[in-house]
């Protein structure tokens, strides 16, 4: 999966005829071409999962089960679609965003959104800043107090400093091995954590389950959900940032400038089969590890009413494998907690330094077609981020609410992606490169179901009741 990205000195987001290449064919022939869906994956399975999904199986039990299915699959077409208008033309989503009408001055309605939600996303990878140093403390205490303020901010400058030394060189292949390593970290934990609940005490059995698939949501858990839906699965952060890591493997690049002719055609056909592949690999590691988290929620802490507050989140989760399992099981828990939260943000960061540096440029601070100024710009954000993110952390020092407030405004901000993602299929991609019968009935479903949730968060927000 570490595919060199068209060739070491190429633009990735610049379309020429060099670059092209023709596409495998197959499984085979594809997993190598694989990798942005990894770091979408290493995105995903963090805060959402570990955080907001098990705190929402704390609070109701099995009842929510549909939801968290529902929530990882439902936004997947929408991915692929705004995907496949990215490989079609080279560019990244919120150059795309800014050109869906109406605008205000040299920025468009979508991305004036893009930031409101950027700004609550202080809140929410503060929380996965401060999750993971939680985590951190509680496994090498600081001063000799697990989660004590200085363990804590010493803890916090650790993970930042760490982060911003690591990610600094900003390259493509770095990041894909790293969240392709955490993966698999995370992966083996969620697996063993599934398999191994029904040999304790906190067994479920398929009434259980069952319970899980009844189509309610519970009095008193609607913002949960809601937050639940916004922050698991691919969230409007991670259908926007995915388009960049698809430039950025080569996709675009691979394909070539459109010349209209059929081999250009049936090129593209052929790199948009492999991003469904990527897509559809992505989506099974994620929807994996939120079943699992949401389960341990569920089966273990709702029976025992134990609530997921400020700091002492990781202390209540690592508690139960103490109880069930022994200390060593704790620490097992422990790093894979880090590992969980260390992967959203090693995803996030270079992420969200992107978007941050595409939305900059929409307003003319750069040129996103200058190499050069794009990559300095990235790198700045690199290091400011995370030590805002951390600063943000340490002033409010509560990541569970930290992370469902940006999971309801990542909520509210997806039905934007989907007016974006279907103004450019119409306008830009040629119909003849449109999904097949099949895909574009679930796309259809996927947006009427994406847009009617967030119009229903964003009334929840404003005191609206229901039922």
């Amino acid at each position: 999966m570490g595919t060199k990205v068209a060739s070491a000195n190429a633009d990735p987001y610049l379309l020429t005829a060099d670059g092209i290449k023709e596409p495998p064919t197959g499984w085979a022939g594809s997993l190598r071409y694989l990798g942005p869906g990894l770091i979408v994956s290493a995105s995903i399975v963090g805060s959402g999962e570990l955080i907001a999904t098990t705190a929402l199986g704390a609070k109701v039990g099995f009842v929510l089960l549909w939801m968290v299915i529902l929530s990882t699959a439902v936004k997947v077409a929408v991915q692929a679609e705004l995907a496949r208008w990215t490989i079609l033309t080279g560019k990244p989503a919120l150059t795309g965003f800014n050109e869906v009408p109406p605008k205000i001055g040299r920025i468009g309605w979508i991305n004036v959104l893009w930031i409101l939600m950027a700004l609550s996303k202080f809140l929410q990878i503060g929380g996965i800043v401060g999750g993971t140093a939680s985590a951190l403390s509680m496994l090498i205490p600081v001063g000799g107090e697990p989660l004590s303020a200085t363990s804590l901010g010493v803890w916090t400058v650790i993970v930042v400093a760490g982060s911003i030394a690591l990610l600094y060189s900003n390259s493509y292949n770095l990041i894909e091995r790293g969240a392709f390593a955490l993966v698999v970290v995370f992966s083996i934990a969620t697996v063993v954590i599934a398999l191994g609940l029904p040999f304790t005490p906190f067994s479920y059995g398929g009434d259980d389950v069952l319970s899980g698939l009844t189509f309610t949501i519970p009095a008193g858990a609607i913002g949960a959900a809601v937050a639940m839906f916004g922050i698991t699965g691919v969230g409007a952060d991670e259908i926007t940032f995915y388009t960049y890591w698809c430039v950025e493997k080569g996709y675009a690049r691979w394909v070539g400038p459109n010349d209209g002719s059929p081999e250009w055609k049936a090129r593209a056909q052929g790199w948009i089969r492999v991003m469904y592949k990527d897509v559809f690999v992505s989506w099974i590691i994620y929807t994996v590890g939120t079943l699992a988290f949401f389960i341990m929620g569920a089966a273990v802490l709702n029976p025992q009413g134990l609530v997921l507050e400020g700091n002492e989140m990781i202390t209540t989760l690592s508690q139960m494998y103490t109880d069930v399992i022994g200390e060593w099981a704790a620490i097992g828990f422990l790093i894979g907690a880090i590992a969980v939260l260390g992967s959203t943000l090693w995803a996030s960061i270079p992420s969200w330094s992107r978007m941050y540096t595409n939305v900059l440029a929409t307003l003319g601070v750069l040129d996103w077609n200058n190499r050069e100024a794009r990559e300095k710009w990235v790198r700045g954000c690199i290091v400011v981020l995370p030590i805002l993110w951390g600063a943000t952390y340490l002033s409010i020092s509560s990541p569970v609410v930290m992370v469902q407030i940006g999971g309801v405004a990542t909520g509210i901000f997806l039905p934007a992606v989907v007016i974006a993602t279907w103004y450019l299929r119409k306008t830009q991609v040629d119909p003849e490169l449109h999904g097949g019968r099949w895909f574009n009935l679930v796309l259809l479903v996927s947006s009427i179901a994406i847009t009617l949730l967030g119009i229903y968060g964003l009334l929840n927000v404003f005191g609206v009741e229901f039922g």
